[in-house]
């Protein structure tokens, strides 16, 4: 099975790797697109700071609607960065820790994060390698790299360690037609990778063995609500691709994401929302460098997952009739038993 409806990559050719260094291509406004997020969907409630992001972003949409300060949007390159450096410091603060900094590679220095305007991307130099050798996130006003900011604030450590292993291939490979299965796999989980975390591992083995009944349907009772954690629980999703969160505001039975599965035990889902993304950062991160470090690795390592079919996502998944459609959820690379 190959991932249905990809969210799009901003960046999946060589050509592509160019136009991001283009400041004509950075929007400078909020466009409606941001007024249409719903702060309360399931699939972004563990993102850090999101309390703070949501109202400033509802507070800066409204402001289209005033003329007096029309101008001062359009002419302001860094609307989100700021709102994201403000989550990120408040962030640091609430934690009582320093801000978070990339994993230094080659001869670099590990480098606190922040994020800056796209602007400040010189012409012809790499994202990633801009960032691993700055800390500073080139970041665009619009929704695509609103979702990518929050992931760094709530994933800090798995992003830095994707921005390593592209810094490394980049230096080996340089900029080419195609990525290569490296970076392609760290894009394919950047762009639209999901964390399945369980307490019981046969709901992890049942969805990497595309075996929808005894992951989702059979063990519904067992999966942790969004907004209503149980210490009881025994399997959760969070999602990682900030482009698969951006495809979740039209939400379509057909998303799937690629995802990977976190064993833990029961004890970590009687920890808080906070220390369960702190836990699974450092895990994914791990998870991640054993996987990029094999030889023969591809996309294909992670599993594909019908993101509306996790329980408590989507209202209509409640119906066990939900996933009988087998265009979506198909049999796949199913085992045979």
């Amino acid at each position: 099975m190959t991932a249905t409806d990809l969210p799009a990559k901003p960046y999946p050719t060589a050509s592509s790797d160019v136009s991001i260094n283009d400041p004509s291509a950075c929007d400078s406004q909020l466009d409606d697109s941001f007024a249409a997020i719903d702060w309360q969907a399931p699939w972004l409630c563990h993102l850090n700071q999101l309390g703070y992001i949501s109202k400033a972003i509802t507070q800066l949409s409204s402001l289209r609607d005033d003329s007096a300060q029309t101008d001062k949007l359009e002419n302001t390159p860094d609307i989100i960065a700021k709102v994201l450096n403000t989550a990120l410091q408040q962030q640091a603060d609430d934690l009582q820790q320093p801000l978070p900094q990339t994993k230094p590679a080659l001869n670099n220095q590990a480098q606190t994060l922040q994020f800056v305007s796209q602007n400040a991307l010189p012409a012809g130099e790499a994202y990633e390698s801009f960032i691993g050798m700055t800390g500073n996130i080139p970041t665009r006003n619009n929704l695509h790299d609103l979702f990518n900011g929050s992931i760094w604030l709530t994933f800090p450590k798995t992003k830095a360690l994707l921005n390593y292993y592209h810094m490394l291939e980049i230096n080996q490979q340089g900029i080419g037609a195609s990525r290569g299965r490296v970076r392609d796999t760290i894009t394919v989980f950047d762009e639209n990778g999901a964390i399945l975390v369980t307490a019981e591992p046969s709901i992890g083995e049942a969805l990497v063995d595309f075996d929808w009944q005894a992951s989702l349907v059979a063990p519904r009772d067992k999966w942790d609500k969004p907004k209503q954690s149980n210490n009881h629980s025994q399997a959760a999703v969070y999602i990682f691709g900030h482009a698969l969160l951006e495809k979740l505001l039209q939400p379509r039975k057909a998303l799937c994401a690629h995802s990977m599965v976190i064993n833990v035990t029961q004890d970590f889902f009687a920890l808080s929302l906070s220390e369960r993304i702190s836990h699974l950062d450092k895990r994914v991160a791990d998870y991640m460098e054993a996987l990029l470090s094999q030889p023969d690795v591809t996309p294909r390592k992670l599993s594909p997952l019908p993101i509306l079919g996790v329980p408590h996502y989507w209202a209509e998944n409640a119906n066990s009739s939900f996933y009988d459609d087998s265009q979506v959820f198909r049999s796949g690379r199913r085992r045979q038993k």
